[in-house]
């Protein structure tokens, strides 16, 4: 080799370096910007997916779901959420009952001085899905220009206050409009989303009068609704109803202006015609109401009670400090239930509606009621012989966290 050639090589040998260098910042853009694994089908991972409903999203509520993600939740089968069981959940609740200032003073138990805290740290584990934790940005984006009221008895607003609490870790709620003591009829705004969520009670759901001091039962008309509610329906884009016990009082029902028949009456002329079907056409009027204004519906079904029998002033009822296991569904529970699927089922051709199932999961969680804590302190003078106990409604926080973590999934189902 001569001296010249000798001399070129290493100036060829950068050139060669420069080429290679210059090309990979385009090779690198190419592989970024033009993926050649996006043709690739997860099939593995629509496989896995093929039976959930409640399905899981980044804890970023900023973050924009593509089309093609939304057509998938849309064609996912339903996974069935009321079939599970309660575990353990080390992280705890989003809120507590100093940091939440709507909590109704009878379900604030910690700050009442119930002396467990481990009702606090469990979670609703379905057997086949998973139900992602409640996120509170993310409810407030599905909801945004939106009115969402809770409509029916205590434990719609049990399910109210809960979701208040939920949504004010990120935004707190202004008191617009109040209508009487205890929560009965109140509205509240988020202004940060133009979100209003209101609670109107109506035990009944239709036309009623509720026993009172001259009236020792309730009265019911039960082929109209409730006009406290009824006559707001346009201001409403969407409904949860919940109601239940109210009907399980004395009652004198009318239907088209005559009486049909009584429940628990101590009347000589009305016919003793139980509650059960009285219940059902009461969720049937309802239901064709909101069909008829087109507003999207979800129907919470039953609520148990834990009384277990006892007197609800008898020391030491729903003294539970954990769920049951393989507690199945019975009696009035199972009933009531049952009534609300059947007319769910026969109203879902005609209405957006969705039937929030929490019966059997609820039944599980006699740990979950505020007891003899409904009260402050209840045993700071001693131990009586009979103390006041609250086995129906819920500790806020507590499982009622629980339906509202489901009925978000709802929700966002709709909007997709």
């Amino acid at each position: 080799m001569g001296l010249n050639e000798q001399q070129n090589v290493p100036s060829q040998r950068k050139i060669i370096v420069f080429i290679v260098l210059a090309f990979i910042p385009i090779a690198l853009f190419r592989l970024c910007f033009n993926n050649p694994f996006s043709s690739i089908k997860d099939t593995s991972l629509q496989d896995s997916a093929a039976n959930v409903v409640i399905t899981s999203f980044s804890s970023s509520s900023q973050e924009e779901e593509s089309q093609e993600s939304f057509d998938h939740i849309q064609d996912e089968p339903l996974c069935d959420y009321t079939q599970g069981n309660w575990v353990r959940d080390e992280i705890g609740p989003l809120y507590n009952g100093s940091t939440c200032g709507t909590i109704k003073d009878g379900q604030n138990c910690f700050r009442h001085g119930r002396p467990d805290s481990g009702y606090l740290y469990w979670k609703w584990k379905p057997n086949e899905c998973d139900i992602p934790r409640f996120d509170s940005n993310r409810f407030l984006d599905l909801m945004r220009d939106k009115h969402l009221a809770f409509i029916g008895d205590s434990m719609a607003r049990n399910q109210l206050e809960s979701l208040l609490c939920l949504l004010s870790t990120v935004s707190s709620p202004d008191l617009v409009y109040r209508n009487g003591e205890d929560n009965k009829f109140r509205r509240w705004r988020f202004e940060s989303h133009n979100v209003t969520v209101s609670v109107y009670w109506s035990p009944f759901l239709v036309a009623g009068l509720e026993k009172s001091g001259n009236l020792d039962h309730n009265v019911l008309h039960i082929d109209r609704v409730d006009e406290r509610w009824g006559n707001h329906l346009e201001r409403f884009d969407t409904v949860v109803v919940s109601v239940g016990h109210w009907f399980l009082h004395p009652a004198v029902y009318y239907e088209s202006g005559s009486v049909l028949g009584c429940h628990s009456c101590e009347t000589s002329n009305c016919t003793e015609v139980g509650f059960y079907d009285v219940f059902r056409k009461a969720i049937r009027t309802t239901l064709r109401a909101v069909a008829g204004s087109g507003r999207e519906v979800i129907l919470t079904t039953f609520s148990p009670s834990h009384f277990e029998g006892r007197p609800w002033d008898s020391l030491g009822a729903c003294n539970m400090t954990k769920p049951y296991e393989g507690k199945v569904l019975e009696g009035l529970d199972l009933d009531m239930r049952k009534i609300e699927i059947e007319e769910y089922t026969a109203a879902a051709a005609e209405v957006r509606l969705e039937v929030l199932d929490v019966t059997a999961m609820s039944v599980l969680r006699p740990d979950g009621h505020p007891g003899p804590y409904m009260y402050a302190d209840p045993f700071k003078n001693g131990v009586p012989e009979r103390i006041p106990n609250d086995c129906l409604h819920w500790c806020l926080p507590g499982p009622v966290d629980t339906w509202n973590e489901i009925m978000i999934e709802m929700l966002r189902r709709w909007k997709v």
